[in-house]
């Protein structure tokens, strides 16, 4: 099951394999990364599906953010030992409302011990916003 996850996960990837569009100064950029996933991308924005999960851009002004994050967890019970992994896939938003043009963001997404939280932060690494609530299946 692990191993069909991985194959689904590379062949949605594959897609966006291209060049990333140019930066549109009038638009915001937004960026995400893990270090306790697997993955995490762009999901929607303002409830619509984004073309492309590597990056949002958006308009300046108010936006929600949905990004998916995969990671796993040792359903093992007590055992640290136990192999017994379970991939699961969370959707997290993220609502700011000063996107400002021509500003990069980054949307940081970790997990411990089964809790998800994502943050997004500004070109100087501030903290904007924190989200610590996901749905997750």
């Amino acid at each position: 099951m692990r191993y069909l996850s991985i194959i689904l996960a590379l062949a949605a990837l594959a897609g966006c394999t291209g060049p990333l569009p140019t930066v549109d100064p009038q638009q915001a950029w937004v960026d995400m990364r893990t270090l306790t996933g697997k993955m995490v991308m762009a999901d929607k924005v303002d409830g619509e599906t984004t073309y492309d999960g590597r990056y949002f851009q958006v308009s300046p002004g108010r936006h929600a953010l949905q990004v998916r994050y995969d990671y796993e967890i040792n359903y093992g019970g007590f055992s640290a030992m136990s192999d017994d992994f379970t991939e699961r896939t969370c959707y997290i938003e993220l609502t700011y409302d000063h996107f400002a043009a021509g500003q990069r963001y980054m949307i940081e997404v970790r997990s411990l011990n089964n809790s998800i939280t994502a943050w997004l932060y500004d070109a100087q690494r501030q903290e904007l916003v924190e989200q610590s609530e996901a749905h997750c299946i």
